[in-house]
């Protein structure tokens, strides 16, 4: 649980960094879990003739090799759809490890402090596994490969969720530095509202609406947290080192209330007056997920940003 110091910091602020929320146990699974992905993936890759050897054979070499050799493993790595249109056998990955992670006590504990103790597994998530910048192909433009671009979490989600209780966790697997391209964030005003936004690169805040000047830089090691308000503007640097910073973005809110993307699935991941309706079985989770995809590749494409490049404060 969160201290009241820490409460009031994160009420005030709109941001609070925690260290050792995830267990040694749960990152080395993690970790674990994506080195077999990514070797399945390899060797199909080099099969096909599309890789030839890692540069090194290790996690990060054949993620590096892959990536500069054009090979997708974002999608098949991420924890969620995409938001543009889904076929049948759009890739994703939901597995033990990733599941537990979720369901993490301490991370649940800390996310009851702030938004009370019926807690669902928000649909807007992801993994964020970022190259070095010297790696990044000229015409890169997905947000979770590259740099991520000033925005609040409130305003990437449909409109239906505008008064939602939902709180942010970005976890991170490896540390994040300054270096290697950590978030950084604008404390959030007392009177904060959304701001504009923009179809950029990603939903971003419209120009001219954030003093990048005042940002602050929020470095935390692997395990540690950093909790968002739905709010808080923030983005993330470049990764400007040698190696790959890997985390994972999660939301939680409150059961009952709206997602803000509610053609995914969200799950109960705590309940203090419902225990029973908890979801234990990551297979069920993955289950979940298969379903939605299935019929989203059947119906007309739902767009998850609502934000219009005709909007004056995008001219």
């Amino acid at each position: 649980m969160l201290t009241p110091a820490q409460i009031q910091t994160f009420e005030q602020q709109g941001f609070l960094v925690i260290e050792n929320v995830l267990s040694p146990d749960i990152l080395a699974a993690i970790r674990a879990e994506y080195s077999v992905l990514l070797d399945q993936f390899y060797a199909d890759w080099q099969a096909r003739g599309l890789v030839g050897p890692p540069v090194q054979n290790d996690f990060w070499g054949k993620l590096l090799t892959a990536y500069e050799a054009g090979c997708d493993w974002f999608q098949p790595m991420d924890i969620s759809l995409p938001g543009d249109e889904i076929a049948p056998d759009t890739p994703m990955h939901f597995g033990p490890a990733v599941f537990d992670m979720v369901r993490a006590p301490a991370l649940l504990d800390i996310v009851e402090s702030l938004i009370g103790g019926e807690i669902t597994s928000n649909p807007i998530q992801h993994v964020r596994i970022k190259p070095p910048a010297t790696a990044l192909t000229d015409d890169e433009a997905r947000a979770h490969i590259t740099a991520t671009d000033w925005h609040q979490d409130r305003a990437v989600a449909l409109d239906e969720a505008d008064q939602t209780d939902m709180v942010t966790c970005w976890l991170a697997i490896t540390d994040a530095t300054v270096e290697n391209g950590c978030l950084q964030v604008l404390p959030k005003q007392p009177d904060q509202n959304m701001l504009p936004h923009c179809p950029q690169r990603q939903t971003a805040i419209a120009p001219g609406y954030v003093a990048e000047d005042q940002a602050v830089p929020l470095p935390v090691p692997a395990g540690g947290a950093v909790l968002f308000h739905p709010l808080t503007p923030h983005a993330s640097l470049v990764n400007q080192t040698g190696g790959f910073r890997w985390s994972f973005d999660l939301r939680f809110h409150v059961t009952g209330q709206p997602s803000g993307r509610s053609h995914f699935p969200e799950f109960v991941a705590r309940s203090r007056a419902q225990p029973g309706t908890e979801l234990t079985d990551w297979r069920e989770w993955k289950s979940m997920w298969e379903n939605a995809r299935a019929r989203s590749a059947t119906k007309p494409h739902i767009a998850i940003h609502r934000w219009n490049s005709n909007s004056p404060a995008c001219a």
